[in-house]
């Protein structure tokens, strides 16, 4: 991969592992029951209320959820970004981004929907 005009190189591995970390995360979180178990309790203790304030949440998340991977996948995909590692640095800083977005609306909708 070409050096970067500054002179730096930081291999792509890096925001592409951040991407994937942020991802994962999410989906926990949104889909995979952590989010509405730190919101709303767990068990005897889960407030059913709460949990259908979080699943409003997450559906509101999930669509900027969507873009994220989809900038990500994009900067991989098309070999005129790929290419250029000034415009794959910017894509995949933009997805991680836009993911951290995507759990901010969980964590303040899982708040919001807290009792």
């Amino acid at each position: 991969m070409p050096r970067r005009p500054n002179g730096w190189w930081i291999s792509p591995a890096i925001p592409t592992i951040a991407n994937c970390a942020l991802a994962v995360l999410w989906g926990f979180s949104a889909l995979g029951g952590w989010g509405d178990a730190a919101f709303c309790g767990e068990g005897e203790l889960r407030d059913p209320g709460c949990a259908a304030g979080f699943d409003d949440t997450v559906r509101l998340s999930a669509p900027v959820a969507v873009i994220a991977a989809a900038v990500a996948v994009t900067a991989w995909s098309m070999p005129g970004v790929r290419r250029r590692p000034d415009r794959l640095d910017v894509l995949l800083t933009a997805a991680a981004f836009i993911w951290v977005l995507a759990e901010g609306v969980l964590f303040i909708g899982g708040y919001i929907a807290k009792p």
